[in-house]
């Protein structure tokens, strides 16, 4: 590190979860069993939705999506997360810059699969006469385009915010290069950070929480006028999981962002963060696949084919 006022670190230390020693080991074999899962998980899904070709469908297609980016953002995130269990995690400046990109990219990505995934369900339960014409693959690609693109813009905007900064302090107080605490370390004013930080959460929440609000508004008008408990029911199984899923990852993403950036708020949005970027990519195979009968049929299908081929 240089000298001075206008001093500006080469490398960064994420603190992690917890100074405590004596927490150290434990969690480190708890969130390597969470990562473990997470990415057999989501592989496994991936892998079942592209060999059977029955769930080449909208809904398993953004499902295909949705577990590629808990794939991709768990390993952008968790790898580096464990090393501060056992060790000083330092990491380059690049790297850090790097990190925070993929996880702006991921993260805003998740919100608009979901935003993509409750739309196709709206048009399945409302417009089902429509469904083939309004989820045909070139809109199940339009949305696609949208969802990548959106998470493009907006980690270009924070990554290129982030790099105008001096840092005069290199201790992160988390276990990833988040955008809160990262700005915590500017000796630089961080109005402009701020500014584009708050404009982006505002689009970002407001445009998925609208459409999501309106889509099951819809769909939930559409349940009750449904006559025969049986198909009321399988209407709401339908939706069941998409909802859990979203309760998970916006809830507890709007109680990690919605606050100010203080330096005692940051152990806040620490705790909060685990529940989206780690909880979040555990959990979305396993809701996905115990509540769902057709990934039931697939994987019964998938290993009696294993079974014959043996």
């Amino acid at each position: 590190m240089a000298s001075g006022n206008d001093s500006s670190v080469t490398e960064f230390v994420l603190l992690g979860l917890t100074q405590q020693p004596e927490l150290q080991l434990p969690l480190f074999f708890l969130f390597l069993g969470i990562y473990v899962m997470a990415v057999v998980g989501n592989l496994g899904l991936i892998v079942l939705i592209v060999l059977n070709p029955h769930l080449h469908t909208p809904m398993y297609y953004f499902l295909f999506n949705l577990s590629f980016v808990d794939l991709c953002y768990s390993c952008v995130i968790i790898p580096r997360m464990l090393i501060s269990f056992v060790k000083a995690n330092i990491i380059p400046y690049a790297e850090c810059m790097t990190q925070l990109f993929f996880f702006c990219f991921f993260i805003i990505d998740e919100c608009y699969i979901l935003t993509s995934m409750a739309y196709d369900r709206y048009v399945a339960i409302c417009k089902p006469l429509l469904y083939k014409v309004a989820m045909s693959p070139q809109i199940c690609l339009v949305l696609t385009v949208w969802v990548y693109a959106m998470g493009f813009l907006g980690a270009v905007a924070h990554t290129m915010c982030m790099l105008r900064l001096t840092f005069c302090d290199d201790n992160i107080n988390h276990y990833m290069c988040d955008i809160p605490p990262v700005l915590q370390l500017s000796c630089t004013s961080t109005y402009v950070n701020e500014l584009v930080a708050f404009i982006l959460l505002g689009i970002n929440t407001a445009v998925p929480s609208v459409t999501l609000f309106v889509s099951y508004s819809r769909i939930l008008c559409s349940i009750l006028h449904i006559r025969s408990s049986h198909a009321r029911s399988k209407a709401f199984s339908t939706c069941s999981s998409h909802i859990i899923t979203v309760c998970l990852f916006f809830g507890s993403a709007s109680l990690a962002y919605f606050k100010p950036f203080p330096a005692e708020s940051l152990v806040q949005g620490k705790v909060f963060s685990i529940f989206y970027t780690i909880v979040g990519p555990l959990m979305n195979p396993l809701i996905y696949s115990l509540r769902n009968k057709d990934v039931h049929v697939a994987l019964s299908k998938m290993f009696k084919k294993k079974i014959m081929f043996l």
